[in-house]
């Protein structure tokens, strides 16, 4: 891309991105594709397209490759939900049963196993609780307690296990809270529950919602809740890593569940869609809200969704008791949606004071500098995301090669 010098970067270093991905992940077979996407003040100065959308049939990655993306579907999800409280349907300081009364007298888990043994919580959860992932809501693969145990059994989570938003909601009124509400981090289906308050609040299917209200406006028309007809030629599989940095094919794009809509509308980890598009997404949260004449946001709302809303104003390390990867530790906060960068020494990569950003179980991640005006979309399909510390890596990589700096 011309664009490099031009928006302060160095292109010979930028190129040292796309070596490090093909020389340490692509190549030797650990990844099988990369896509990264880098942009400044709003223009792409650099993109990397390496290896296979489908190892097995021999299909080059493209520009419009459809991913899926797992969690970075929470930060869309996040932002639905703050629309209508800009537009005064529903508070962050409303306690949840008021929106969800089948959740009134959830209990704290305290002992047993269906029938579980609990204490009252020390306070109503809250909206903000859902957002920031304070809520005492669970996730069944973490693995750690009886709670979880319950969703597995459940398969709560699933989005293709046959029960929709409302079925998922039902189930959760009648399990226990891991810990009172704001007592601690933990990663969770509470961006599931922002999703089913979207679809009430907006009287429509959470899908419509998102078209309506983020995606045409932002002309994003490659993202959604399953792979269209026309999208299929473009479907990259999914792989699992394996011993001795190898690969096992983990979802056959001519066969996967994502072809067909799911039961389950996951605002979660439901949405697929393309490096162009979250690119689109990510530029509209650097502007404050904003792009190309579409508003999604007011410029006020995106600063308190990328303020540390941890209680205390602690950082992960501190109040997390969740097994999770799409966040460095030390130094980092969490907002309304994704972790926030409050201590940039203690994150020990390049980064500047108030970044926001966060990933996908399938090893994509993004990230918004609004001190730098950088964003950056990295896209591949590689199942658990702690495999590689590859977020890490390009982080080091883009400021390694930005030469000149707003900060």
């Amino acid at each position: 891309m011309g664009k490099a010098k031009q928006h302060g970067f160095s292109k010979e270093r930028l190129q040292r991105i796309d070596r490090f991905l093909e020389e340490r992940y692509v190549g030797p077979g650990r990844m099988p594709c990369a896509q990264f996407l880098l942009a400044r003040d709003g223009e792409v100065v650099h993109q990397t397209l390496l290896g296979h959308q489908d190892v097995e049939r021999g299909t080059p990655l493209a520009e419009d490759t459809v991913f899926r993306i797992y969690s970075m579907t929470k930060p869309v999800t996040s932002v639905a939900l703050m629309q209508f409280v800009e537009e005064g349907a529903i508070a962050l300081d409303d306690p949840v049963e008021r929106h969800i009364p089948e959740w009134k007298g959830m209990g704290v888990f305290s002992a047993g196993a269906d029938p579980y043994l609990t204490t009252p919580p020390a306070r109503p959860m809250q909206v903000v609780d859902l957002l920031r992932h304070t809520s005492g809501l669970t996730y069944g693969f973490q693995n750690r307690t009886n709670v979880d145990a319950a969703y597995r059994k459940l398969k709560l989570e699933e989005a293709h296990a046959g029960h929709d938003l409302e079925a998922m909601i039902q189930m959760l009124a009648k399990q226990p809270l891991e810990f009172s509400p704001g007592e601690a981090w933990n990663y969770s289906v509470s961006t599931d529950v922002c999703g089913y308050l979207v679809q009430k609040l907006a009287g429509k299917p959470l899908d419509e919602v998102y078209r309506e209200r983020i995606f045409e406006p932002l002309k994003m028309a490659d993202t959604g809740f399953h792979v269209r007809d026309d999208q299929r030629s473009r479907f990259a599989a999914c792989y699992n890593a394996a011993p001795g940095g190898r690969m096992k094919l983990q979802d056959d794009p001519q066969k996967s569940p994502y072809l067909a809509p799911p039961a389950l509308l996951s605002g979660g980890g439901g949405l697929v869609g393309t490096a162009a598009d979250y690119m689109r997404f990510a530029t509209m949260l650097l502007n404050g809200g904003e792009l190309d004449g579409a508003r999604i946001l007011a410029p006020k709302t995106i600063e308190l969704m990328a303020s540390n809303h941890l209680p205390g104003g602690a950082d992960l390390t501190q109040v997390s008791r969740s097994l999770f990867s799409e966040s460095t530790n030390a130094g980092v906060g969490f907002g309304l949606g994704f972790a926030v960068v409050f201590d940039p020494p203690q994150t020990l990569v390049p980064c500047s004071l108030g970044e926001f950003y966060w990933g996908g179980a399938a090893s994509t991640a993004f990230w918004v500098d609004p001190v730098e005006q950088v964003t950056a979309v990295f896209m591949t399909q590689l199942l658990p995301s702690s495999t590689y510390p590859v977020r890490r890596e390009l982080r080091t990589l883009v400021y390694s090669a930005l030469m000149e700096t707003y900060g």
